[in-house]
């Protein structure tokens, strides 16, 4: 069995991650102006950016891809739609690869249903399918806010369908939201471009002319191999806690995908099994990684990625994401928050440890880096950050 150590894991995911250097254009070289491709191949790369806050997605884009800002970002998503906006890892708002939508519906059509899933509880099967057929005629031609969706799927169901009884958010909506898991699920459904403030919905049919879900068998192992190259080696369990799914059944897929186990300084773990090769490179950089990167979040084991101190302070509850992080060598080192005000934006960084002068030099321009990416005046103050977890 291969032996490696965790300098070598850590460097190797860095780089998969886009963080270990720039994102280098696979026929026209680095220094080329980045578009929408280059960007998507980034996302497909560290398989989708959290997107649940939206800037957070742009700096975790912006930050892997030279040149980047959240205007291109939002260009490749919603002029360009090399990128779509949709429920992805864990149920939660992710951007994804446009050209990987058909692996993922694939995929995720193919899991167990998350145990609990309010949809059991609110709809029956006969109401979830009316639900889902409603749905998917009234986006055909056109993109709807929840609104309007709402007037559309009781007018093709009936009135119980707009029954104020879902919990959410000190707030109550409308019986057929109950549905809307298994619409992203199974690829009835995904975002459209904002209208003003108010999100809108679309039909990946329609806002990808080519989009046909893969079938399942084959994207299990696409997700499994894709997941596996960014954040291997990895465990059945580290695979089921990012893709919120029961351990029993990770376990399972991994037995039937073509796998080679190796072990990181005594702990088993999965890789590919065309992909073992692993260099001598040290883990290097300093990076400042905003909420929910998909580094953070999908990087196991949790005390090799926040050591000692970093765990108290970077954790929330064992969750990880909830802060935005300083990454120094690999590993988090501090936690960090921004504050806007027009065009200004002030950032406060807390290392854990203390930071020498090359070390402030790279944090000085990684701060300068974001505020280029967030299109805006980036001032940095080194101190306390008093906020608490995703504020």
């Amino acid at each position: 069995m291969t032996e490696l150590s965790w300098a070598q894991v850590s460097a190797r995911r860095l780089a998969r991650h886009r963080l270990a250097a720039p994102a280098a254009d696979a026929t026209t070289g680095p220094d080329v102006a980045p578009g929408a491709g280059r960007l998507a191949d980034v996302v497909s790369a560290m398989c989708g950016a959290h997107a649940q806050i939206a800037s957070a997605a742009e700096l975790s884009i912006g930050l892997r891809v030279p040149g980047a800002t959240r205007e291109l970002v939002r260009r490749a998503l919603w002029s360009d739609r090399t990128l779509v906006k949709t429920r992805g890892p864990r149920g939660t708002v992710h951007l994804l690869a446009a050209a990987d939508l058909p692996m993922w519906i694939g995929a995720l059509s193919a899991f167990p249903a998350p145990p609990g899933e309010r949809s059991v509880a609110l709809l029956t099967p006969r109401q979830t399918d009316q639900v889902l057929a409603a749905i998917a005629d009234a986006v055909a031609e056109t993109d709807l806010t929840s609104v309007e969706l709402t007037e559309e799927i009781v007018a093709r169901t009936g009135p119980w369908a707009g029954d104020l009884v879902m919990e959410a958010f000190q707030d109550r909506w409308p019986r057929w939201m109950a549905a809307m898991a298994a619409a992203t699920r199974g690829g009835v459904i995904c975002f459209g471009p904002n209208r003003g403030r108010a999100s809108t919905y679309t039909s990946p049919a329609r806002w990808l002319p080519e989009f046909t879900p893969m079938p399942g068998p084959a994207a299990l192992a696409a997700l499994v191999r894709g997941y596996l190259h960014a954040y291997g080696p990895a465990t059945p369990a580290q695979f089921a806690r990012w893709m919120a799914v029961q351990p029993r059944w990770a376990t399972g897929l991994f037995d039937s995908a073509d796998l080679t186990e190796v072990a990181v300084e005594g702990s088993r773990a999965w890789v590919n099994a065309d992909d073992t090769e692993f260099t001598d490179d040290r883990p290097s950089g300093l990076r400042l990684l905003p909420y929910f990167d998909a580094y953070t979040v999908g990087c196991h084991p949790r005390e090799r990625l926040f050591p000692g101190a970093a765990a108290e302070r970077a954790l929330n509850g064992g969750q990880a994401g909830n802060y935005p992080v300083l990454l120094v060598d690999g590993v988090v080192a501090g936690v960090w928050h921004q504050r806007r005000s027009g065009r200004s934006i002030h950032i406060t960084v807390e290392p854990l440890q203390t930071l020498s002068a090359a070390r402030q030099r790279a944090l000085g321009e990684e701060v300068e880096r974001i505020g280029d990416i967030l299109e805006g005046r980036a001032s940095l103050t080194i101190g306390t950050v008093s906020v608490g977890p995703h504020a």
